[in-house]
């Protein structure tokens, strides 16, 4: 069993053009284009698809100096510092501006969606450990929404268990 990224991709820009939403992100992410398609490789790094580029985005380290479990972890970083004050994406849970893509399904899923014109901008999570979940429920708190995806999944895992 292996926790993957759960990344998100947004319709627009909450009427915001391309500099003024990079501008609002700078307040809070370190913000450098990559030389190529970008997988966070640590906690805090999230790579963003707009237009045709990818950028590196790096949370400024106040952002994850916090004693909370659940409000350190990246998607909770995301949510609360970029999703909900700069594209106005209150509760993800409802919103029909934003949707969620399960790690299995690559980066590329992600620029394919952003360059058919369906999304506008996508972001790449580095995945939640297995020590951040356990913490998280050893301290009884819940998950964010679309924090986890587990691979393989459960109907895919009883078939490999009966095989082997």
């Amino acid at each position: 069993m292996k926790i993957m990224d759960y990344n998100r991709v947004v319709k627009d820009l909450n009427g915001k053009s391309e500099p003024e939403f990079l501008a609002s992100i700078r307040k809070n992410f370190e913000v450098a284009q990559a030389a190529g398609r970008y997988t966070p490789t640590r906690k805090g790094a999230f790579g963003m698809y707009l237009k045709g580029t990818w950028y590196t985005l790096r949370a400024m380290p106040a952002l994850l100096n916090i004693d909370d479990p659940v409000e350190r972890l990246d998607v909770s970083i995301l949510q609360k510092h970029l999703l909900s004050p700069v594209l106005g994406i209150d509760d993800p849970r409802t919103s029909k501006r934003i949707d969620f893509v399960g790690g299995i399904r690559g980066l590329e899923e992600l620029e394919k969606r952003v360059d058919s014109g369906e999304m506008t901008v996508a972001f790449a999570l580095y995945p939640t450990s297995i020590d951040e979940l356990l913490t998280i429920a050893d301290a009884g708190k819940i998950m964010p929404p679309k924090s986890t995806w587990f691979e393989p999944k459960l109907r895919d895992g009883v078939v490999v268990h009966m095989v082997s």
